[in-house]
């Protein structure tokens, strides 16, 4: 497995209309897609910078993985996780799992901007969540 770059910096936020200003100004771009993922129950933001992207997350419940990093957090948030950019995410997980990793997602699943994703789990990965990203074709 190698990846061509850092798909996307995920960072659990309260609010994105809160956090949106600084990333914009960070950024010098306005976000370019915002998106809600029924199934993580999260409404995202988007930011590019340079050939990486800054996703905010913010949970749409409290059952929500990223409302429970916020809670977590003192009610913070921040760097959730790194996801990299993979050729094939299905093949990226079989070697990995070949090597101990433990996975958190056992196939790939599509997840927000169009990005087929699996996460690998923190125990494995020097606590760091870890994401694969595979581009769409």
């Amino acid at each position: 497995m190698k990846p061509s770059h850092i798909e996307h910096l995920g960072i659990a936020v309260t609010s994105i209309d809160a956090a949106a200003p600084f990333f914009e100004f960070l950024s010098g771009e306005p976000c370019y897609k915002k998106e809600v993922v029924e199934d993580q129950k999260v409404i995202t933001a988007f930011f590019k910078v340079g050939e990486t992207k800054i996703e905010l997350l913010e949970p749409t419940c409290p059952e929500s993985t990223i409302a429970k990093f916020i809670e977590k957090n003192n009610g913070r948030g921040g760097l959730h996780h790194v996801a990299f950019n993979v050729e094939n995410v299905a093949e990226a997980l079989a070697e990995c799992e070949a090597k101990g990793i433990q996975l958190i997602d056992k196939a790939p699943r599509k997840g927000a901007d169009n990005l087929m994703i699996a996460f690998l789990h923190p125990k494995s990965t020097c606590g760091v969540l870890t994401e694969l990203c595979e581009q769409p074709k």
